[in-house]
């Protein structure tokens, strides 16, 4: 049976993925003290190994633009930071327009990234052409392009900082389900798991598509929703394409690996929660070749080698729940990235240990709170360029 190798630590983490590990990596850099995180399955079992491994900085708010600047830039020197590289490619994002009226959205995109000091470019729809090889005629009026996007492996990001909180002495222990907390007088004392009871005056909940679920196993009500996207890898082919595509109007996304494989998804609506588990079904790939040969009609004969799916874990906002919950204190969240938890993490979770350590940090509370869900009212903000 697997255990836990000590009684208490500091801080537990529930969540062995991208936003849990690195939030780990934070605060044993940061000296905080004995830390501990437990997974329910495997490395790379979640979200943070079933992605599509897009990291972009094209996104409808400031405060989003801005995590997501600083996350490609330490994406840019993870190699150098962990010893591992995550092939990190900067060939761009290219959103597609299908119509006057989506290019006009992209265009209001365009405007803000491009305030935040970021070279975004409004493409013509013969300038999409020129970066989208054989692009069906009138597939798109026009799109938008930030070079400085692109895309990595995810399994490297994973296993780098993985070792690295290793190394730094994190005990990262898998195979074991929390299961709820011990709380005495409204503050966390320990939590709750299948190989035993911790004690701990801090729990980070980082459970990606399941956060939700444990949320409500300490009895804390969130509007976290957990959805079912699909993914699939083609056969490899002759390098053709540089930037990630995505189409806002049906969530079709793909790029080209290294390897030569077009790998991508696009939106067929699930029943939501976790319990239905990951499968891949025989409509996603109906739905997603047909998308895809819709809009490059050469890629008709490709072969689809493999599809797998993974968990969204989605906000009513669009925007990550980071923070103290206000209702049990030392219980920090940490989840609520949708499906754009890789894009995020690295600067994302530099404030979830500032959280934890009790610092002050420069996110929104009106955006990124827990609190926020706590009064009755809709959001004045949201982030809804939740794809790609």
């Amino acid at each position: 049976m697997t255990s836990v190798p000590r009684s208490r630590y500091r801080t537990v983490i529930v969540g062995a993925g991208i936003v849990g590990l690195y939030t780990a990596y934070h605060l044993a850099r940061a000296g905080a003290g004995p830390t501990l995180v437990v997974d329910r399955g495997f490395l790379s079992g979640g979200a943070s190994g079933r992605n599509g491994g897009g990291v972009r900085q094209q996104w409808e708010t400031r405060a989003t633009i801005r995590l997501a600047r600083e996350s490609v830039d330490a994406y840019r020197r993870f190699g150098r930071e962990f010893g591992f590289n995550p092939w990190f490619r900067q060939g761009g994002y290219l959103f597609l327009a299908e119509n006057a009226a989506e290019l006009e959205r992209l265009r209001t995109v365009h405007d803000l990234v491009r305030s935040e000091g970021l070279p975004s470019e409004v493409l013509s729809r013969e300038e999409v052409a020129l970066r989208v090889e054989g692009i069906a005629p009138g597939a798109a009026v026009g799109g938008t392009f930030l070079a400085s996007d692109g895309t990595l492996y995810p399994f490297p990001v994973v296993w780098g900082v993985y070792e690295a909180v290793r190394s730094l002495g994190v005990d990262v222990v898998f195979g074991v389900d929390a299961l709820g907390l011990e709380v005495r007088d409204g503050t966390v004392v320990g939590v709750r798991t299948t190989a035993d009871t911790v004690a701990t005056e801090c729990v980070v909940n980082a459970a990606g598509g399941w956060s939700g679920d444990f949320s409500r196993r300490c009895g804390l009500e969130v509007p976290n929703v957990a959805t079912r996207h699909e993914i699939f890898a083609t056969e490899a082919l002759k390098p053709f394409l540089d930037p990630m595509v995505v189409r806002p109007s049906d969530g079709l996304y793909f790029s080209q690996t290294v390897r030569g494989e077009l790998v991508g998804g696009v939106l067929v609506p699930h029943p939501t929660g976790t319990s239905t588990g990951m499968p891949s079904s025989a409509r996603f790939l109906t739905v997603m070749s047909r998308a895809l040969v819709g809009l490059i009609p050469r890629l008709a004969p490709v072969r689809v080698l493999r599809a797998w799916s993974g968990f969204y874990d989605d906000t009513p906002d669009g925007f990550a729940v980071i923070g103290e919950d206000p209702r049990v204190r030392g219980f920090v969240h940490a989840n609520g990235f949708g499906g754009h938890g890789f894009m995020l993490a690295p600067a994302a979770t530099r404030r979830v240990a500032q959280a934890v350590l009790r610092e002050a940090t420069d996110l929104d509370p009106t955006l990124f709170s827990p609190a926020r869900f706590l009064v009755k009212a809709a959001p004045s903000v949201a982030e809804r360029l939740q794809l790609g």
